[in-house]
Protein backbone atom coordinates (compact mmCIF):
# COMPACT_ATOMS: atom_id res chain seq x y z
CA UNK A 1 0.00 0.00 0.00
CA UNK A 2 1.48 3.62 -1.33
CA UNK A 3 1.24 6.38 0.34
CA UNK A 4 -0.38 9.53 -1.03
CA UNK A 5 -0.97 12.16 1.08
CA UNK A 6 -1.98 15.41 -0.68
CA UNK A 7 -1.69 17.72 2.89
CA UNK A 8 0.70 20.79 2.96
CA UNK A 9 1.81 18.77 6.60
CA UNK A 10 2.13 15.31 6.89
CA UNK A 11 5.18 14.47 9.12
CA UNK A 12 7.50 13.35 5.80
CA UNK A 13 6.51 14.24 2.55
CA UNK A 14 3.88 17.13 3.32
CA UNK A 15 3.70 19.54 0.59
CA UNK A 16 5.36 17.38 -1.99
CA UNK A 17 2.32 17.05 -4.04
CA UNK A 18 0.79 20.18 -3.23
CA UNK A 19 0.32 23.26 -6.00
CA UNK A 20 2.97 26.21 -5.60
CA UNK A 21 1.39 29.29 -3.18
CA UNK A 22 -1.37 26.88 -2.53
CA UNK A 23 -2.71 24.40 -0.28
CA UNK A 24 -4.80 22.72 -2.57
CA UNK A 25 -2.95 19.24 -4.42
CA UNK A 26 -1.71 19.80 -7.69
CA UNK A 27 -3.94 16.86 -9.56
CA UNK A 28 -1.56 16.11 -12.59
CA UNK A 29 1.72 15.36 -10.60
CA UNK A 30 -0.40 13.68 -7.77
CA UNK A 31 -1.34 11.18 -10.89
CA UNK A 32 1.57 10.84 -11.95
CA UNK A 33 2.78 10.06 -8.55
CA UNK A 34 0.71 7.24 -8.58
CA UNK A 35 2.05 5.92 -11.78
CA UNK A 36 5.27 6.16 -10.66
CA UNK A 37 4.15 4.09 -7.39
CA UNK A 38 2.19 1.39 -9.46
CA UNK A 39 5.41 1.00 -11.44
CA UNK A 40 7.45 0.53 -8.77
CA UNK A 41 5.50 -1.98 -7.24
CA UNK A 42 2.48 -0.63 -5.40
CA UNK A 43 -0.92 -2.79 -5.26
CA UNK A 44 -2.55 -0.36 -3.51
CA UNK A 45 -2.89 3.74 -3.54
CA UNK A 46 -4.13 5.03 -0.15
CA UNK A 47 -4.95 8.77 -0.58
CA UNK A 48 -5.34 11.10 2.30
CA UNK A 49 -6.46 14.44 2.36
CA UNK A 50 -5.92 15.13 6.18
CA UNK A 51 -2.49 15.00 8.23
CA UNK A 52 -2.88 12.19 11.57
CA UNK A 53 0.47 12.64 12.32
CA UNK A 54 1.05 13.47 16.09
CA UNK A 55 0.25 16.96 16.98
CA UNK A 56 -1.62 17.92 13.79
CA UNK A 57 -4.45 19.90 13.51
CA UNK A 58 -8.11 18.43 12.47
CA UNK A 59 -9.65 19.66 9.24
CA UNK A 60 -12.64 19.72 7.99
CA UNK A 61 -14.84 16.87 5.66
CA UNK A 62 -15.31 19.84 3.09
CA UNK A 63 -11.68 20.57 3.02
CA UNK A 64 -10.55 16.95 2.82
CA UNK A 65 -13.16 16.14 0.33
CA UNK A 66 -11.52 19.00 -1.78
CA UNK A 67 -8.28 17.57 -1.61
CA UNK A 68 -8.84 13.76 -2.26
CA UNK A 69 -12.11 13.80 -4.83
CA UNK A 70 -10.11 15.21 -8.38
CA UNK A 71 -7.48 12.91 -7.92
CA UNK A 72 -10.30 9.50 -7.26
CA UNK A 73 -11.64 11.05 -10.32
CA UNK A 74 -8.22 11.16 -12.34
CA UNK A 75 -7.55 8.12 -11.02
CA UNK A 76 -11.19 6.52 -12.09
CA UNK A 77 -10.54 7.76 -15.52
CA UNK A 78 -6.95 6.47 -15.77
CA UNK A 79 -7.06 3.27 -18.05
CA UNK A 80 -3.34 2.20 -17.08
CA UNK A 81 -4.30 2.42 -13.59
CA UNK A 82 -8.23 1.32 -13.21
CA UNK A 83 -7.72 -2.08 -11.96
CA UNK A 84 -5.24 -0.87 -9.01
CA UNK A 85 -7.64 -0.71 -6.33
CA UNK A 86 -7.64 3.03 -4.07
CA UNK A 87 -7.73 3.18 -0.77
CA UNK A 88 -8.55 6.25 1.43
CA UNK A 89 -7.37 7.54 4.37
CA UNK A 90 -9.88 9.49 6.36
CA UNK A 91 -11.59 9.04 9.96
CA UNK A 92 -15.10 11.35 8.41
CA UNK A 93 -17.69 8.96 7.21
CA UNK A 94 -18.67 12.24 5.11
CA UNK A 95 -15.49 11.90 2.81
CA UNK A 96 -15.83 7.52 2.95
CA UNK A 97 -18.84 7.85 1.34
CA UNK A 98 -17.81 10.38 -1.39
CA UNK A 99 -14.48 8.65 -1.50
CA UNK A 100 -16.55 5.32 -2.18
CA UNK A 101 -19.10 7.00 -4.75
CA UNK A 102 -15.79 8.11 -6.05
CA UNK A 103 -14.45 4.77 -6.63
CA UNK A 104 -12.15 3.72 -4.00
CA UNK A 105 -12.43 0.69 -2.93
CA UNK A 106 -10.69 0.42 1.04
CA UNK A 107 -11.10 2.78 3.69
CA UNK A 108 -8.23 3.41 6.10
CA UNK A 109 -9.64 4.61 9.07
CA UNK A 110 -6.58 5.07 11.56
CA UNK A 111 -9.14 6.38 14.06
CA UNK A 112 -10.85 2.90 14.96
CA UNK A 113 -14.21 4.36 13.76
CA UNK A 114 -14.74 6.81 16.17
CA UNK A 115 -17.10 8.35 13.50
CA UNK A 116 -20.58 7.16 14.45
CA UNK A 117 -21.79 6.79 10.95
CA UNK A 118 -18.90 5.16 9.41
CA UNK A 119 -19.70 1.52 9.81
CA UNK A 120 -22.92 2.09 8.07
CA UNK A 121 -21.07 3.56 5.13
CA UNK A 122 -18.75 0.86 5.03
CA UNK A 123 -21.79 -1.71 5.25
CA UNK A 124 -23.75 -0.14 2.78
CA UNK A 125 -20.79 -0.68 0.08
CA UNK A 126 -18.81 -3.58 -1.16
CA UNK A 127 -15.41 -1.14 0.07
CA UNK A 128 -12.62 -2.82 2.32
CA UNK A 129 -11.47 -1.40 6.16
CA UNK A 130 -8.86 -0.84 7.75
CA UNK A 131 -9.68 -0.26 11.21
CA UNK A 132 -6.54 1.55 13.11
CA UNK A 133 -5.89 1.92 16.74
CA UNK A 134 -6.22 5.17 18.08
CA UNK A 135 -6.78 6.59 22.04
CA UNK A 136 -7.70 10.06 21.18
CA UNK A 137 -7.19 12.84 18.68
CA UNK A 138 -3.61 12.92 16.27
CA UNK A 139 -3.40 16.32 18.15
CA UNK A 140 -2.94 15.09 21.48
CA UNK A 141 -2.88 11.27 21.72
CA UNK A 142 1.29 11.53 22.21
CA UNK A 143 0.11 13.49 25.77
CA UNK A 144 -0.91 10.68 28.32
CA UNK A 145 0.10 7.19 26.85
CA UNK A 146 -0.92 4.62 29.22
CA UNK A 147 -0.60 1.17 28.62
CA UNK A 148 -0.41 -1.32 31.66
CA UNK A 149 -0.12 -4.67 28.84
CA UNK A 150 0.19 -2.68 25.41
CA UNK A 151 0.30 -6.25 23.02
CA UNK A 152 -2.91 -7.62 24.67
CA UNK A 153 -4.57 -4.21 25.25
CA UNK A 154 -4.18 -3.16 21.48
CA UNK A 155 -5.60 -6.63 20.20
CA UNK A 156 -8.33 -5.92 22.78
CA UNK A 157 -9.63 -2.95 21.85
CA UNK A 158 -8.88 -3.67 17.52
CA UNK A 159 -10.78 -6.96 18.40
CA UNK A 160 -13.78 -4.99 20.18
CA UNK A 161 -13.67 -2.44 16.71
CA UNK A 162 -14.04 -5.73 14.06
CA UNK A 163 -16.56 -7.16 16.74
CA UNK A 164 -18.44 -3.37 15.90
CA UNK A 165 -18.22 -4.10 12.49
CA UNK A 166 -19.30 -7.43 11.95
CA UNK A 167 -22.43 -6.90 14.13
CA UNK A 168 -23.09 -3.43 11.69
CA UNK A 169 -22.78 -5.85 8.74
CA UNK A 170 -18.97 -5.83 7.44
CA UNK A 171 -18.24 -9.42 6.40
CA UNK A 172 -14.79 -9.92 8.81
CA UNK A 173 -13.07 -11.24 5.20
CA UNK A 174 -13.77 -7.45 4.19
CA UNK A 175 -11.59 -6.10 7.60
CA UNK A 176 -7.93 -5.26 8.02
CA UNK A 177 -6.83 -3.99 11.52
CA UNK A 178 -3.91 -1.25 12.10
CA UNK A 179 -2.17 -1.61 15.30
CA UNK A 180 -1.25 2.28 14.77
CA UNK A 181 2.15 2.31 15.06
CA UNK A 182 3.15 6.09 16.34
CA UNK A 183 -0.65 6.39 17.34
CA UNK A 184 -0.53 7.42 21.26
CA UNK A 185 2.38 4.88 21.71
CA UNK A 186 5.45 4.92 22.86
CA UNK A 187 8.84 4.36 20.74
CA UNK A 188 9.48 0.50 22.32
CA UNK A 189 5.57 -0.05 22.33
CA UNK A 190 5.36 0.60 18.36
CA UNK A 191 8.74 -1.41 17.81
CA UNK A 192 6.81 -4.44 19.70
CA UNK A 193 3.60 -3.93 17.61
CA UNK A 194 5.96 -3.98 14.41
CA UNK A 195 6.22 -7.66 15.45
CA UNK A 196 3.01 -8.62 16.85
CA UNK A 197 1.36 -9.07 13.46
CA UNK A 198 0.89 -13.00 14.10
CA UNK A 199 -0.50 -12.22 17.59
CA UNK A 200 -2.76 -9.53 16.51
CA UNK A 201 -4.15 -11.37 13.90
CA UNK A 202 -4.71 -14.35 15.70
CA UNK A 203 -6.81 -12.19 17.93
CA UNK A 204 -8.64 -10.38 15.75
CA UNK A 205 -9.06 -13.00 13.05
CA UNK A 206 -8.26 -10.27 10.62
CA UNK A 207 -5.43 -9.51 8.21
CA UNK A 208 -2.73 -7.15 10.01
CA UNK A 209 -1.84 -3.61 8.54
CA UNK A 210 1.93 -2.13 9.43
CA UNK A 211 2.36 1.61 8.50
CA UNK A 212 6.20 1.66 10.44
CA UNK A 213 7.28 4.03 7.47
CA UNK A 214 9.45 6.50 7.87
CA UNK A 215 8.29 6.84 11.91
CA UNK A 216 10.36 8.84 14.46
CA UNK A 217 9.96 5.23 16.76
CA UNK A 218 12.59 4.24 13.84
CA UNK A 219 15.29 6.82 15.43
CA UNK A 220 15.10 5.00 18.38
CA UNK A 221 16.71 1.69 16.82
CA UNK A 222 19.28 3.20 15.09
CA UNK A 223 22.68 4.52 16.95
CA UNK A 224 24.10 7.54 17.31
CA UNK A 225 21.07 9.64 16.07
CA UNK A 226 21.48 8.09 12.43
CA UNK A 227 17.75 8.48 11.78
CA UNK A 228 16.83 11.20 13.63
CA UNK A 229 15.20 12.82 10.92
CA UNK A 230 12.42 11.20 8.57
CA UNK A 231 14.58 11.48 5.18
CA UNK A 232 17.36 9.42 7.05
CA UNK A 233 14.81 6.35 7.76
CA UNK A 234 14.04 4.84 4.90
CA UNK A 235 16.97 1.61 5.46
CA UNK A 236 15.14 1.23 8.65
CA UNK A 237 11.68 2.04 7.05
CA UNK A 238 12.35 -1.45 4.93
CA UNK A 239 14.23 -3.01 7.32
CA UNK A 240 11.05 -3.01 9.44
CA UNK A 241 8.46 -3.77 7.31
CA UNK A 242 10.92 -6.96 6.39
CA UNK A 243 10.47 -8.07 9.69
CA UNK A 244 6.71 -7.52 10.08
CA UNK A 245 6.07 -9.40 6.77
CA UNK A 246 8.18 -12.12 8.64
CA UNK A 247 5.92 -11.81 11.86
CA UNK A 248 2.64 -12.24 10.29
CA UNK A 249 1.77 -9.00 8.49
CA UNK A 250 -0.49 -9.03 5.67
CA UNK A 251 0.09 -5.24 4.18
CA UNK A 252 2.49 -3.01 4.62
CA UNK A 253 1.87 1.34 4.19
CA UNK A 254 4.94 2.25 2.76
CA UNK A 255 6.63 5.50 1.17
CA UNK A 256 9.44 3.95 -0.46
CA UNK A 257 7.54 1.16 -2.42
CA UNK A 258 10.50 0.54 -5.01
CA UNK A 259 12.93 -0.19 -1.79
CA UNK A 260 10.48 -2.64 0.53
CA UNK A 261 9.67 -4.37 -2.94
CA UNK A 262 13.19 -5.27 -3.60
CA UNK A 263 13.98 -6.10 0.58
CA UNK A 264 11.02 -7.97 0.38
CA UNK A 265 11.68 -10.02 -2.54
CA UNK A 266 15.07 -10.60 -1.79
CA UNK A 267 13.98 -12.12 1.94
CA UNK A 268 11.59 -14.30 -0.06
CA UNK A 269 14.38 -15.30 -2.62
CA UNK A 270 16.57 -16.21 0.19
CA UNK A 271 13.81 -18.17 2.08
CA UNK A 272 12.81 -19.94 -1.05
CA UNK A 273 16.42 -21.10 -2.04
CA UNK A 274 16.69 -22.62 1.69
CA UNK A 275 13.93 -24.63 0.70
CA UNK A 276 14.55 -25.90 -2.65
CA UNK A 277 18.08 -26.84 -0.93
CA UNK A 278 16.59 -28.39 1.97
CA UNK A 279 13.97 -30.17 -0.81
CA UNK A 280 17.08 -31.92 -2.33
CA UNK A 281 19.13 -33.18 0.83
CA UNK A 282 16.14 -34.78 1.68
CA UNK A 283 16.11 -36.14 -1.48
CA UNK A 284 19.27 -37.39 -1.05
CA UNK A 285 18.77 -38.88 2.00
CA UNK A 286 19.84 -35.84 4.09
CA UNK A 287 22.42 -32.85 4.08
CA UNK A 288 25.96 -34.01 5.02
CA UNK A 289 27.59 -33.80 8.08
Amino acid sequence: MAVVNLTPDSFHDGGKLVAEGSDAPNVTVALRRCQQLVAQGASVLDIGGESTRPGAEPVSPAIELARVLPLLQRLAGDTTLTAVPVSVDTRHAEVAAAAIAAGAAIVNDVSGLADPAMLDVIAASRAGLVVGHLRGEPRDMQRDIRFADVLGEVADELAHSVERAVAAGVARARIVVDPGIGFGKTAEQSAALVAASGWLRAATGCGVLIGASRKSFLAALVPDGGASASSDRMVASVTAAVIAVERGAAVLRVHDVKETACALAVARGLADAFERARAGAAGRGGPRA
